[in-house]
């Protein structure tokens, strides 16, 4: 069954480490009368923290009710300490996309959303330039023409974080919008926005940074896809892309090369986060691919 015949869901979660915690989720899901589909979980070594991934279904296939599983699995939750989300498999994640004029990962992203290569329904793109509003059009997205200067800054941001509310957003992905949020938005976005820039930082900043890196001969470019933090390009890294280069490329086919990587990366991390695979843990990702 897929789509909105998919009665499975998904439940994450992260808690100090102990044993028996894989037993007291399995045994919850037995008694709710739910079946595991798949599994997985890690212990990180470093910090005795246990992290887990179970797609589950209900035996009977019938439409379970996620409130009523989410008020039980709470007694769990309290008592092994546990940070956890619980949602259906089927829907998909509300993205509003940010993007200045640089178009490749926009439309990278609205194409793979419309053949559902992606688990996410685009409810709008958002720019600070009008460049790109055909490409939204194009795929019957709405567009938002919000322009930020010094001066309206603060309102600009409030006008996002209001279409977030508004739209029930779910993740804000930032493909390639080339304006520095403020400490207090990447707060309120803590953990449910997603930013992609190339790898080469801090060797090669400001403009033009593949055909910088094409003259110093570089050999490796790349990509990296992270969530926003209030500091800048360093948030936790969920995916990378890298691609070897050569002295026969010119900076044209080098920057084509990056964006390509951008493009990949990108799409694999909402791709994963949508699919709720992601989970903190402090200043890294655990991903369950």
């Amino acid at each position: 069954m897929t789509g909105a015949e998919d009665p499975s869901l998904v439940l994450t979660l992260a808690c100090p480490d102990r044993p028996g915690i894989v037993l007291e989720v399995a045994r919850f899901l037995a008694d709710q009368g739910c079946s595991i589909l798949e599994s997985q979980q890690f212990r990180d070594a470093r910090t005795a923290r246990f992290f887990m991934r179970v797609h589950f279904a209900p035996v009977d296939d019938a439409a379970p009710d996620v409130t009523a599983l989410r008020q039980a699995f709470s007694a769990v939750g309290t008592r092994l300490l546990m940070t956890w989300q619980l949602t259906r498999a089927a829907r998909r994640a509300r993205v509003l996309i940010m993007v200045s004029r640089y178009g490749h990962c926009l439309n990278d992203l609205l194409y793979r959303s419309s053949v559902r290569d992606l688990h996410i329904e685009v409810a709008a793109v958002v720019s600070n330039h009008p460049d790109l509003a055909v490409l939204a059009d194009h795929h019957d997205v709405p567009f938002h023409h919000v322009p930020v200067t010094p001066e309206t800054r603060a309102a600009a941001e409030a006008r996002v974080l209001g279409l977030v509310d508004e739209l029930d957003v779910d993740l804000v992905v930032l493909a390639r919008y080339m304006q520095i949020l403020s400490d207090e938005m990447c707060r309120k976005l803590d953990g449910r926005a997603i930013n992609i820039h190339h790898s080469m930082l801090p060797s090669f900043k400001g403009a033009r940074p593949y055909h910088q890196a094409a003259e110093r001969g570089v050999k490796l470019v790349g990509a990296t896809a992270h969530y926003v933090t209030a500091d800048l390009d360093e948030g936790p890294i969920i995916e990378q892309e890298v691609a070897r280069i050569d002295h026969t490329m010119s900076a044209a086919q080098v920057t084509a090369l990056g964006r390509d990587n951008e493009c990949l990366a990108l799409a694999r991390a909402v791709g994963w986060h949508a699919e709720n695979r992601v989970l903190l843990d402090g200043a890294r990702t655990i991903v369950f691919r």
